[in-house]
């Protein structure tokens, strides 16, 4: 996947360098700032005559984790859509890694490196555990392979060898996961993963979210369980009639407690 590295800050003015070394050196120990992996502009959506999307604008640096929160119907699902090119006609800029996706068709915007987890999950119902886990092709380098994703999922080792939709609601969640893992895909956008699954299973889920975002990939999280996602997440925006209405970063849960009440109804 493309990259566009950002420059550390320099030095202030004045600042001297550490004995011995040169000023490049010295900025370099600053350390730079996570490169932005997906910026979204003005962005509009459609489903044939109906205009869902009105001017979404949002961004997720790489190895963060944000949140797309909202009532049903707000927009959030088709977000992640119209960032594929899943949608009627979209308009506006969504740049991933720097490259202008909104006029390339899907196979090309998911081989800059994106993998994407669907509600409805796509599993096969006449491939196997492990056929359906083998089927999509690589989008980027550094996938996960089989051993270590049966090691982050034992569920699907056990299951390898039964038909897709033979799988719990669990376990098909599991596979969805996995599939993109395999890809080498760095952002994940991960749509409404929780919905209708026992609370085990969701504990299950959030234990490898975060094991996803230790190895530094990049996770844009649709959900309706604000409770599962608020401690995930690095930035919440909260969309409401195809836009977004706010924007709470981890160290203000506390105190917009009642702006996200209003919203979401937590």
């Amino acid at each position: 996947m493309s990259a566009n590295v950002m420059s550390a800050a320099g030095p202030s003015q004045g600042a001297k360098a550490p004995s011995g070394g040169s000023a490049a050196h010295a900025v370099a120990s600053v350390g730079a700032m996570p490169q932005t992996l997906l910026k979204v502009s003005d962005l509009h959506a459609w489903y044939g005559e109906s205009h869902i999307l009105h001017g979404v604008d949002f961004e997720i640096r790489e190895g963060e984790l944000v949140t797309l929160l909202g009532r049903n119907g707000a927009g959030r699902s088709t977000t992640l859509k119209a960032i594929l090119g899943l949608v009627g006609k979209r308009s506006g800029s969504i740049q991933v890694g720097g490259v202008e996706t909104v006029h390339m068709l899907t196979n090309k915007i998911a081989r800059l490196g994106l993998g994407y987890c669907p509600e409805e999950r796509g599993i096969f119902s006449t491939l196997s555990c492990e056929e359906n886990l083998l089927l999509p092709p690589k989008v980027g380098e550094g996938g996960m392979s089989i051993d270590e994703i049966y090691s982050m999922f034992p569920n699907l080792k056990e299951r390898r060898h039964s038909p897709g939709t033979r799988l719990s609601g669990g376990e098909q969640q599991m596979l969805a996961m996995a599939r993109i893992l395999r890809s080498g895909a760095k952002v994940l956008l991960l749509d409404e993963i929780t919905e209708g699954l026992a609370p085990v299973i969701v504990q299950t889920l959030g234990r490898v979210i975060r094991a996803l975002k230790a190895k530094g990939l990049t996770i844009i999280l649709v959900e309706q369980n604000f409770r599962f996602a608020a401690p995930l997440a690095d930035r919440h925006y909260v969309m409401e009639h195809g836009k977004i209405v706010a924007v709470v970063d981890k160290s203000e849960l506390q105190d917009k407690t009642a702006l996200l009440q209003e919203f979401l109804g937590v």
